[in-house]
């Protein structure tokens, strides 16, 4: 709008010069001045019209933005949305509320106005095995949202009773694959991110093990803890103090890097397992169609907010690798996520329990 402005001054200035005697006919000698300023006229017309209709874009965010997790709330996505929000807040001059919807979360910001002031905190299963997993979502996952920013990665951590030998992934799979039954693993879930990390070591690992579903997480890791399976992959901040009270052994995290909560354990793929990654990510989505320009913003300050000291320092805590991505590095997550387990969920003829 500015380089408009110029532009209509020059043109203004140009009419009153060259048309201060506009009373000369066109078959005076001198009537080339009035053609000029005719031009001039037409010019200067067409311009106005051209800046009139040129949209004025608004400053984001003009009011409240709300950020939505499809979670109850004190799971790692909800801090991760109250820490982020805290510093949007001090950063936009503007409220930002979280609010939690389980189960709806990811519909309700589909269809929310693409304008960037509802936003989902989403996840790897709402963004990458629920498309899979379930034939029919109240949403299409893949042109539902826009990715912002991946903000952290919650590693989850392969576990054995202590009972077991093992000490690192691939003496465990050596174990499982001479194993008579086959050894048991526990998860949350048919279709849970804890069942898709196992069976993900099962395809890597070349290994049949045998999968003990459980109603929830809790469930699971107190099976393992009393020895009725042998293992299981749960979010590491969820038994950071089963591991350090001895009640369970971690072989590895199943991140890409380890973890600052425990630095000193490595990796699956470390260990020998080459290919080997997954992970709980979280990460801020808008509804599709918004503007790139409002995209860029948030993701320019959602990275500003995750680089804060008090921020990281949380997540560490919570045994998170804090991210803070560009939409792009985002987006070419969700996709490699997406065709992973979608693999595994066809090679297993994996359905919802």
């Amino acid at each position: 709008m500015a380089e408009g402005g110029a532009l209509l001054r020059r043109y203004t200035d140009k009419i009153r010069i060259e048309g201060s005697n506009p009373s000369l006919s066109a078959s005076d000698p001198r009537g080339g001045r009035l053609k000029r300023f005719m031009r001039s006229c037409s010019t200067l017309s067409c311009l106005c019209a051209a800046l009139a209709s040129t949209p004025v874009l608004a400053q984001f965010p003009e009011r409240a933005v709300t950020l939505v997790v499809p979670s109850a709330p004190g799971d790692e996505a909800d801090i991760s949305a109250r820490l982020i929000a805290t510093k949007l807040i001090e950063r936009w001059g503007r409220a930002v509320f979280v609010e939690n919807k389980p189960g709806v979360g990811a519909e309700f910001v589909a269809k929310a106005k693409p304008d960037g002031h509802v936003l989902l905190m989403g996840g790897v299963v709402t963004q990458t095995i629920s498309p899979s997993l379930h034939k029919k979502l109240p949403y299409d996952a893949d042109r539902a949202f826009a990715p912002v920013s991946l903000v952290a990665e919650v590693p989850l951590v392969l576990l054995v009773h202590p009972s077991i030998k093992a000490n690192t992934p691939r003496d465990l799979a050596a174990a499982a694959a001479k194993a008579k039954p086959q050894l048991k693993f526990a998860s949350s879930g048919n279709g849970s991110l804890m069942h898709m990390a196992a069976v993900l070591f099962e395809s890597v690992a070349r290994i049949q093990l045998e999968h003990v579903p459980y109603k929830s997480e809790v469930q699971a890791i107190s099976e393992l803890i009393d020895g009725r399976v042998t293992l299981a992959f749960p979010p590491l901040p969820e038994v950071l103090g089963h591991i350090t009270s001895g009640k369970l052994k971690a072989l590895a995290v199943t991140s890409a890097q380890r973890s600052p909560a425990l630095p000193k354990l490595q990796t699956v793929a470390e260990s020998g397992l080459h290919g080997y990654e997954a992970s709980r990510w979280i990460g801020v989505l808008a509804p599709a169609g918004t503007p790139a320009a409002t995209i860029d913003k948030i993701a320019k300050d959602v990275q500003h907010a995750v680089k804060a000291s008090d921020v990281r320092h949380k997540l560490d805590q919570e045994g998170a690798i804090t991210v803070g991505s560009s939409p792009a590095q985002f987006k070419a997550r969700i996709d490699s996520d997406r065709q992973r387990y979608a693999r595994l969920i066809q090679e297993k003829g994996i359905t919802p329990g």
